[in-house]
């Protein structure tokens, strides 16, 4: 080496480590489902480009539940990071037995989604995504109706709006300041 040169003091061949990423720990508990894929267009200057666009729901059936959207150029790339993204978006909601505390209406955008609790035995009588929904929640006696948009994504988000805004008779009589037994 001459007296112009400097010796790095970096080593050569260690490859740098991405500290900020967490671990993505897949959780054999959750069950998953594919709500919908669709294929999307671009239109460029040279042509069409293809993609596809992917909706997700995972639950565990005990009252956890999530849902997710992915894009990419293949459909297993887009259904993966679907799942992925569902998995980062999970909820806890709240159940009296195998139903809902109340009626709730969820909204999103222009879709809206009746959510009522139902008998011991009813079933869940839910269309496609919200059936997803609520399956993978743990309910099994509900009944909804789509009053708005019927579009999969939005009645999903419906659905999440819904059932993030229910609230048990505890919550509502602490909020009250008043007894559990008091409520009508």
């Amino acid at each position: 080496m001459g007296e112009n040169q400097v010796k790095s003091t970096k080593p050569e061949n260690k490859k740098r480590k991405n500290t900020n990423r967490k671990p993505f720990k897949k959780q054999d508990n959750f069950d998953e489902v594919v709500v919908t894929i669709n294929r999307v267009v671009k239109v460029v200057k040279g042509g069409r480009r293809f993609r596809f666009a992917a909706v997700a729901v995972v639950g565990d059936r005990k009252g956890n539940v999530g849902y997710g959207t992915g894009k990419a150029n293949e459909v297993p790339d887009a259904i993966k990071k679907a799942m992925k993204n569902a998995r980062d978006n999970i909820i806890k909601v709240h159940m009296v037995g195998a139903t809902l505390p109340q009626d709730i209406i969820g909204k999103h955008d222009s879709g809206k989604v009746l959510l009522k609790p139902a008998k011991p035995g009813t079933g869940i009588i839910a269309g496609g995504p919200v059936r997803s929904v609520l399956e993978l929640a743990g309910y099994s006696d509900v009944v909804s109706k789509s009053l708005g948009s019927n579009t999969p994504i939005n009645m999903i988000r419906a659905t999440f709006d819904g059932l993030m805004r229910l609230e048990t008779k505890e919550t509502t009589a602490k909020l009250r300041d008043i007894n559990i037994n008091d409520l009508a």
